[in-house]
């Protein structure tokens, strides 16, 4: 499975008409403009337009130059994402961020007993996703391109050769990170010399590296001898991108987001950036306010802010994901109606408890980690580009042969639910907030119609029995009789007690006539006994909130099979890489758990 979530806030700003009220001017340029963070990045974009290439020429120069002047973000091991305005009124944005391997699976990050491996996801080879950002330059290029594509590398290449001079900020980040670099490489590595302000760092063999790129163009990345050692450098640190992923790998082009507000037409990157859809959602809620009445940077308005943003990240972290993979409910999101009710609730007296922000009731069937830059050029276009190892210096993990660090977008990836990655508490995931909605529901603190109460009852009582499958997984027993399991027959939902006394049973567990089951826990006493209702026991006074507030509910108690048997199961070859299943399941048994156990998917 390949899926790439990220997060950034890359987007254009284009005046569509004017207000009355005198606005401060910031730097003008007659003929273009390029910032970024990084002056000898910015001098090189700005020469591109010089010799009369455009905002995209500038775009690809400007990169390459601060994967040399800029690596704790800049890049060409990583990923990005660009938006664009032509001249002719013309919008687009191109999507190259990183990529998960082919062989990258739902449990990699943890260990035997289901716990995460501290730092895996973070540091190190099996850290990185399949880098994007060759393949992005390249994409640009191909369309938008003008000048000769020796033209628009070289400055970069004679750059690495000659060299930057370290600031201060780069020397203090270098320092930070010295333990990381000596902890993750197996060799030392340029950054971990003693480096000082003013000091020259030269980077002979990313100049080699980008000259062989330049000269055979996106294949040497993936399909050449780069990629060869790329892969080579990877699996010799235990990592699992192989040449297949690199192959494989493309950017996709997708339509930006595009709103108005206050007299500005805003175009912003599309899923699956969540900066978009966010923004658009942000400065919708705050449009019904006079914000302009308000100093900025007041109390009022900062509450204003504080509590749009507070509400967009919930539904971001909910809804939002990659588009490739995911249903977006983006008309809805972004829904003026949908809007006003989200921000029903704020008050200028008080904030929202934070209990009460969950994700909106939608119908579906900048830092130092990150680096923007924005190009304007003569003949009118504009782009705007996120670039990113994900966190700062990614993976940590420096490929001296090549000259460029490899990025830790793997770590965008939820680890495990409940456990924090880097970008904090998975707090408003699908299943996570199932959970914490019912909770709340059963605390009083949310109201839920009648409606769609099911939903989260249900949830509730599975989670109980997930966790009571769970245990007998790691107790080795799932599959064995314990003494006072509950047993179901295969063909229908009755089900009978059993004990020491209890003949054949075995046997019949064997010949899959009869099968464990677990408790749907509700009103009444436990139908199990002695070995199994203790662990049962257990696990309820473990989520004692869930148990209380579904007697509360009136749920009666049930039961359901631990095990599930696959009938009539026929396969057929329908192309290479495709096979039809055909099979069936007993009443309470999922077909998704069967097809979990077949093949590697979430």
């Amino acid at each position: 499975m390949r899926i790439n979530l990220v997060f950034s806030l890359t987007f254009l700003l284009i005046i569509s008409s004017c207000t009355n009220k005198p606005v401060e001017e910031g730097l003008t340029a007659k003929n273009g403009m390029v910032v970024s963070a990084r002056e000898e990045a910015s001098k090189i974009g700005v020469e591109i337009l010089k010799k009369g290439g455009n905002a995209f020429d500038a775009m690809i120069a400007t990169d390459l130059a601060l994967a040399v002047s800029h690596q704790s973000a800049g890049n060409i091991g990583g990923g990005g994402f660009m938006v664009y305005r032509k001249a002719n009124g013309e919008t687009g944005a191109l999507d190259y961020r990183e990529k998960a391997p082919l062989s990258a699976s739902k449990d990699m990050y943890l260990d035997k007993q289901g716990n995460v491996i501290k730092g895996l996801s973070l540091a190190g080879a099996m850290a990185i996703g399949v880098p994007g950002t060759i393949a992005g330059i390249f994409e640009v290029y191909e369309k938008f391109g003008s000048l000769p594509i020796e033209t628009i590398f070289q400055p970069a290449i004679d750059l690495a050769n000659k060299g930057i001079i370290v600031t201060k900020k780069q020397r203090d980040g270098i320092k930070s990170h010295i333990k990381y670099f000596k902890l993750v490489n197996k060799e030392k590595i340029l950054f971990q010399e003693e480096i000082n302000v003013g000091d020259t760092l030269r980077f002979p063999n990313l100049a080699n590296t980008l000259d062989r790129i330049m000269k055979k163009g996106k294949d040497e990345f993936y399909k050449g001898e780069t990629a060869r050692k790329l892969v080579d450098f990877i699996k010799d640190n235990n990592g699992i991108i192989s040449l297949e992923d690199l192959e494989l790998y493309e950017a996709v082009w997708r339509d930006p987001i595009e709103f108005e507000y206050d007299n500005l037409k805003v175009i912003s990157m599309s899923p699956p950036s969540s900066g978009g859809i966010c923004l658009e959602q942000i400065m919708k809620m705050i449009e019904p306010y006079d914000i302009h009445d308000l100093a900025h940077n007041s109390l009022d308005y900062i509450k204003i802010l504080v509590e749009a943003e507070r509400r967009s990240f919930a539904d971001r972290s909910y809804y939002l994901g990659d588009p490739d993979f995911v249903s977006i409910p983006k008309e809805q999101l972004v829904g003026k109606e949908y809007l006003l009710e989200r921000m029903s609730s704020f008050s200028f007296d008080s904030p929202t408890p934070s209990h009460e922000i969950s994700y909106g009731n939608v119908e579906i069937l900048e830092s130092d980690e990150t680096t923007h830059y924005s190009i304007v050029d003569q003949f009118g276009n504009a782009i705007a580009v996120t670039t990113t190892l994900n966190g700062s210096y990614g993976s940590q993990l420096y490929c001296s042969e090549l000259g460029f660090f490899l990025n830790n977008e793997m770590d965008d990836f939820s680890v495990k639910a409940g456990v924090p990655n880097y970008f904090g508490a998975q707090r408003f995931g699908r299943e996570g907030n199932n959970i914490n909605k019912v909770l709340a529901l059963f605390s009083g603190q949310e109201k839920i119609p009648k409606d769609k109460r099911g939903l989260f009852l249900s949830a509730a009582r599975s989670y109980i029995f997930n966790e009571i499958v769970s245990a007998r997984v790691q107790q080795g027993n799932w599959n064995e009789f314990i003494t006072g399991d509950v047993m179901m027959f295969n063909d229908s939902h009755s089900f009978f007690k059993t004990d020491s006394e209890n003949t054949g049973i075995e046997k019949r567990l064997k010949d899959l006539d009869i099968h464990p089951t677990a408790i749907l826990f509700g009103k009444g006493e436990l139908e199990s006994a002695q070995d199994m209702a203790v662990l049962e026991q257990k696990i309820i006074e473990q989520q004692n909130e869930l148990a209380k507030g579904l007697i509360a509910f009136g749920l009666e108690q049930d039961r359901r099979a631990i095990r599930c048997q696959v009938k009539d199961l026929q396969w057929q070859f329908i192309a290479e890489q495709s096979v039809a299943l055909q099979f069936s399941l007993n009443a309470g048994c999922y077909a998704t758990a069967v097809l979990k156990e077949l093949f590697e998917m979430d």
